[in-house]
């Protein structure tokens, strides 16, 4: 499995759950302590069609595509209530979204086993702070929301459509220079923010408003975050289809579907950033 990627696939439990090989069935049909099958019985078993993944509660696909859009949906929703339902608090809600959807999101990533409920709820507070997030940007430069999720949508299917092709993969050489990217991003990410945070830069992009060469710092980091993200979902797609490969529960779909949410809600906030700073040069 791809390690070093999304921490919601690089878990223990499912993790080891990709590992398992396939149940081993008695030649005569029966297990210890069963009754013995008549002839008949036996005959009609070995008749009988294989049963699929979904029979034997194995993830499939269609599960994970199913649980994912399901996840999604909750976003949406959570992003109506502060562009619908409660427009005056998109601070407040952009606050407790993002504080609450991070909180979920590290119990869920970190939770022994899947709890469907955690994860809709991490999925209605990341969708109330990206609906907060663009109703205010969206404020300042019209049609920006739309264009971040056009953007989002047409990095995701690229991604999907290399990754099937074969393309690109997640080999040791590329996830070795993810994981120093992704320090050194996630460092910049935390000085930046102390830096707004004590006032030392009076920008409201901090570090990314500085102009070099006569382009916003931010387009270049912005650029490189969106590179980590599609790579961090070709991780996804490697976890996903190995997790389907190896007979992992069904259950763990929902896994799979929060681990995709958590890589989609990051690669819309970084096009939104970017978009939102190119437009702001103007």
């Amino acid at each position: 499995m791809a390690q070093g990627g999304n921490p919601v696939f690089n878990g223990k439990n499912f993790r080891s759950q990709t590992r398992g090989g396939a149940v081993t069935v008695p030649a005569n049909g029966q297990y210890a302590g069963q009754e013995p099958m008549s002839p008949q019985q036996l005959q009609d078993l070995y008749a009988a069609p294989s049963a699929g993944p979904g029979q034997t509660g194995r993830m499939t696909y269609d599960d994970v595509i199913m649980k994912t859009l399901g996840c999604l949906a909750v976003v949406l929703l959570g992003a109506a209530i502060p562009v619908f339902v409660l427009p005056g608090a998109a601070g407040l809600l952009m606050v407790v979204g993002a504080l609450g959807g991070f909180v979920l999101g590290l119990v869920n990533s970190f939770k022994r086993e899947p709890v469907p409920a955690l994860i809709l709820g991490y999925a209605l507070l990341e969708g109330m702070f990206l609906g907060a997030l663009t109703q205010v940007l969206n404020a300042m430069y019209p049609g920006i929301g739309l264009q971040a999720v056009l953007g989002t949508l047409a990095v995701f299917a690229v991604t999907l459509v290399l990754f099937k092709s074969g393309k690109v993969r997640a080999t040791p050489k590329a996830m070795r220079f993810f994981m120093i990217a992704m320090i050194g991003y996630a460092v910049f990410s935390l000085v930046n923010v102390g830096l707004m945070i004590f006032g030392v830069v009076d920008d409201p992009w901090g570090v990314r408003g500085v102009e070099i060469a006569g382009i916003p710092l931010g387009i270049i980091i912005g650029l490189l975050a969106v590179g980590l993200a599609a790579f961090s979902l070709i991780m996804d797609f490697t976890s996903i289809e190995q997790g389907v490969k190896a007979g992992a529960p069904q259950r763990y779909s929902w896994t799979a579907a929060f681990g995709l949410t958590v890589t989609l809600v990051w690669l819309y906030v970084e096009i939104i950033r970017i978009l939102a700073i190119l437009r702001g040069s103007d």
